[in-house]
């Protein structure tokens, strides 16, 4: 591993500051980047520390807003998220392993981009908006804005992600199902997110793709036929451009999505009964 200089900030505006400089990066749990730095696929000179910044709150009042820093265990422990949120508890449990979640932090993993991440789709499905802190102040976009492609956000290099905020499911009714390859907890080949809203269903692709996907033809697909689960798993394969990877062939997940999108669905109306 290249050196580096570590810099533990405890403001915001020095984390910014000292993020504008060539070959900073931004440091929370490290459970990707140190890999990447290991492997030398990363060589940043100067790591910033976003550990003293006060990121690492959770509040539940009407909509959920999580801080960047909180782990990916705090939130899949938080009463208040198992209560109102049970979807994104249900979907932690199975998201790697306990070792890497009690390490790795919700700002990270969104900020990472990595396409196999369970979380992103998820969040898009619930229609989430993430908090975005840089030199001009403050901006918050939908996390499906958060991604450019395959590793790949659409972050300036001294911008931060401060935190998340989920509205609250209320009368929706909410749904994670992947597929992987070997170990439940393995990387996905196949993550589908689905959100019931009355008529309205949101349907979110992740693994299969370069980014979370909407999946638009197969919405579309089931509105004014609700029984056409067929009919969108058939239109969401049909939609999205899907590539090989060590996770399975572009065919084989295609027809994992076939399938992934009907049960996704039905599960999601499982949860309203």
């Amino acid at each position: 591993m290249a050196p580096f200089e570590l810099s533990q900030p405890a403001s915001l505006s020095d984390a910014i500051g000292l993020l504008d400089a060539e070959g900073a990066r931004p440091f929370s749990g490290g459970t990707a980047l140190m890999l990447m730095m290991k492997a030398g696929v990363l060589r940043p000179s100067r790591l910033v520390s976003l550990a003293k910044l006060g990121l690492d709150q959770i509040e539940a009042n009407g909509e959920l807003r999580v801080g960047a820093m909180v782990t990916l265990a705090a939130l899949e422990r938080n009463p208040a998220v198992k209560r109102s949120w049970p979807v994104i508890t249900r979907t932690l449990r199975t998201l790697s392993n306990i070792r890497v979640r009690n390490v790795a932090t919700v700002g990270g993993a969104l900020a990472h981009a990595d396409p196999h991440m369970d979380l992103p789709p998820l969040l898009v499905a619930l229609d989430a908006k993430v908090t975005i802190a840089g030199p001009r102040g403050e901006r918050r976009v939908p996390v499906e804005a958060l991604y450019a492609g395959y590793l790949e956000n659409t972050l300036a290099r001294n911008e931060i992600i401060t935190g998340v905020s989920v509205p609250a499911l209320g009368r929706r009714a909410a749904a994670y199902l992947k597929c992987t390859t070997r170990s439940a907890d393995d990387w996905p080949a196949v993550g589908v997110a689905v959100v019931i809203d009355g008529d309205d269903v949101r349907i979110v692709l992740g693994a299969a793709t370069d980014k979370p996907t909407r999946l638009r033809a197969a919405e579309k697909a089931l509105s004014g036929n609700p029984a056409a689960l067929k009919q969108a798993g058939e239109a969401a394969a049909a939609e999205v451009h899907i590539e090989d990877d060590l996770h399975g062939s572009a065919a084989y997940k295609k027809q994992l999505v076939r399938v992934y999108v009907a049960r996704a669905i039905h599960e999601a109306r499982n949860a309203l009964r």
